[in-house]
């Protein structure tokens, strides 16, 4: 499956943005998803994951209650709508796919095998 994420740019604080994630070759809807992001000088982190059916969805410390994932299989898409967004949410953030994860490994990015290009979120003081 081939992803790519779009949606980022500048934004200030407080403000929200919704990043995109369009999937192709593959049906998306039996694919487990996630986010993840990395800023300048440091590690890829997680930051939402959501299982292929029902609404049980991840999230981490920091954006728990700011950030909402969603998924259109329709549409083959995944959505990241950002709320309340701070200087610390400035990264680049990927998409990424796989099928079958195991739950407790949801936020490590190795248990992931298909990822999209990133796409640059920016949010100013």
């Amino acid at each position: 499956v081939q992803l790519q994420a779009f949606g980022g740019g500048l934004v200030q604080a407080g403000g929200s943005l919704r990043l995109s994630c369009a999937a192709s070759g593959r049906t998306f809807s039996s694919y487990d998803v996630g986010w993840f992001r990395q800023a300048p000088g440091k590690e890829r982190d997680f930051v939402t994951a959501k299982r292929k059916s029902g609404s049980l969805a991840y999230y981490a410390d920091s954006v728990k209650g700011r950030f909402t994932i969603s998924r259109d299989s329709a549409k083959n898409a995944v959505y990241l709508q950002m709320n309340s967004l701070k200087p610390e949410d400035t990264a680049v953030y990927y998409c990424a796919a796989a099928q079958g994860i195991i739950m407790s490994t949801v936020r490590f990015a190795s248990s992931y095998d298909y990822w999209g290009q990133g796409t640059l979120v920016t949010v100013s003081s």
